[in-house]
């Protein structure tokens, strides 16, 4: 199975905004729990992500690169935005696919599984001409996670346990659309949720103020280091963290680090 995965925005789109949280942000950290979940616990997956760092990406770049790939589904991640008062859970499929098309049907399982653990509200499964809907030649779904300005839905959003929740809920999804494989010694109930391998980020800094996040993330990529500013709560507190990458394998997180550490910059690793 092939997945293309598109986190929404990047680079110098930085999509919806709102509580001191930025989509682009949000959109990549979920995208990249998503991928580790997909490729530590399936058999025979391929996943090609449209970024895996703060980069700009049209929206034609992407589809056509998924269809170059010849991609199996084409899976677009984003958090919405309104007026501050809607909150929830939606997704959508093509405007001129029927409710019982094979899109339809891979959507159906997936709206199921991501409703069981991302704690908002269901706002229903819907229809759009989004470009990445229309053009990409494969079943394609774009999900909409939560509104940013939405006080109580960005509460959650900056939490690290619930965007790890919300790539879970993905992951089963998928898996049960695509009828994956478990891999050796892994539950197909449990693959996607106790049983995740850990994921080893590197860290380069954490602020309080999102300036110094930014500014942080802006130095590292000027030394060609890929680097986004994901959010945690911690104690109530919101803090900007500046993550240089993500890894399965410890080794490969403690060498990126040397490398950072080389430049004149402090990193360190968390696992989750």
């Amino acid at each position: 199975m092939k997945l293309y995965l598109d986190p929404g925005h990047g680079g110098s789109d930085p999509g919806a905004q709102g509580n001191g949280l930025r989509e682009k942000d949000l959109t990549l950290d979920i995208a990249l729990k998503l991928r580790s979940i997909l490729e530590n616990n399936y058999k025979n997956v391929e996943i090609r992500m449209s970024r895996t760092g703060d980069v700009t990406k049209s929206l034609v770049q992407r589809t056509d690169e998924a269809n170059s790939w010849d991609a199996d589904f084409y899976l677009s991640i984003h958090i919405n935005s309104d007026n501050g008062s809607a909150s929830g859970y939606e997704d959508y499929i093509y405007s001129s696919l029927s409710n019982n098309s094979s899109t339809a049907n891979y959507r159906d399982t997936i709206h199921t599984e991501v409703m069981k653990l991302n704690q908002l509200n269901d706002r229903g499964k819907k229809n759009a001409d989004f470009h990445v809907l229309r053009e990409s030649k494969m079943d394609a779904m774009l999900s909409e996670n939560g509104f940013i300005d939405n006080a109580q839905d960005a509460a959650l959003m900056k939490q690290e346990s619930w965007r790890r929740d919300v790539a879970r809920g993905h992951a089963n999804g998928i898996a049960k659309a695509s009828n994956l494989t478990p891999k050796d010694n892994v539950d197909r109930e449990e693959s996607a949720t106790d049983s995740v391998q850990s994921l080893h980020k590197v860290i380069a800094g954490s602020f309080k103020d999102r300036s110094n996040a930014d500014q942080l993330a802006a130095d590292l990529k000027a030394k060609r280091f890929e680097s986004f500013v994901t959010t945690d709560e911690i104690s109530g507190e919101t803090w900007y963290r500046v993550q240089a990458g993500a890894f399965s394998n410890r080794e490969n997180a403690e060498t990126l680090i040397k490398q950072i550490e080389s430049q004149g910059i402090d990193a360190f690793i968390t696992t989750d």
